[in-house]
């Protein structure tokens, strides 16, 4: 049986943040059109979660000295999310509708993206991928909404599925049974997106991403997977 956390731990989690801004009108909104009242908070996660993964298409070219981009709230504004400000938007969803949320960060290899993308940032190591991580039924429970159903398609993956009560971090293979993504490096959680402390990693380790995304702002990544076929 899970151990339940004590409730005045997880204030922290329910409660507005500066990134996950879960009392913007429009976080609101669209977590109550995407829950329902009387179901159970696993069924509203479920839900919250699929359309955070299909209604927000990813991209990975954002202008970082701007901090709307790590916002929730964006998200809805642009129609668009990377992986921090996805999982961002999602947690803050969970919140206005009392799941407590949190954000957790690891080092990940990813074996498939556009190679444009991949020479940008000279390696196939995304340093602080960012996943979700909901507390349903007394335990903590991972869910990563970064990749849209269409970008899966162009990569011939199936979507992650989320259940609500299993981990969901990442697909290990595609159906061609090649290798996908690998969890290489765990940063932990926190109870709001740590800014300061990501930036500084990720110009470390892509300092040509600094230089040159700029020139791609707000790309889907689909259309390079497409264009690369």
């Amino acid at each position: 049986m899970a151990i339940l956390e004590d409730t005045t731990s997880l204030e922290i989690y329910l409660a507005p943040a500066e990134f996950l801004n879960s009392d913007h009108p429009s976080i609101i909104e669209f977590a109550r059109k995407h829950s329902r009242h009387g179901a159970s908070d696993i069924e509203n996660a479920i839900s919250l979660y699929e359309a955070a993964r299909d209604e927000i298409i990813y991209t990975p070219y954002w202008n970082f000295n701007d901090m709307e981009t790590f916002r929730a709230s964006n998200c809805l504004v642009t129609g668009k999310g990377m992986c921090q400000s996805k999982a961002a938007f999602l947690a803050a969803s969970a919140r206005a509708v009392g799941i407590p949320a949190r954000i957790g960060f690891a080092d990940v290899t990813n074996h498939m993206s556009s190679q444009k993308f991949l020479d940008l940032l000279g390696t196939n190591i995304f340093y602080w991928h960012a996943y979700t991580d909901l507390y349903l039924n007394g335990k903590w429970v991972k869910a990563t909404p970064a990749f849209d159903s269409e970008l899966c398609k162009s990569f011939n993956v199936a979507p992650l599925e989320f259940n609500g009560q299993d981990d969901s971090l990442f697909q290990a293979l595609n159906s061609d049974n090649k290798k996908f993504m690998e969890y290489v490096g765990d940063h932990g959680t926190f109870p709001d997106l740590p800014v300061a402390q990501i930036l500084s990693e990720l110009r470390l380790h892509y300092p040509n991403y600094f230089k040159k995304a700029e020139d791609q702002l707000g790309t889907p990544l689909k259309e390079e997977v497409d264009a690369e076929k």
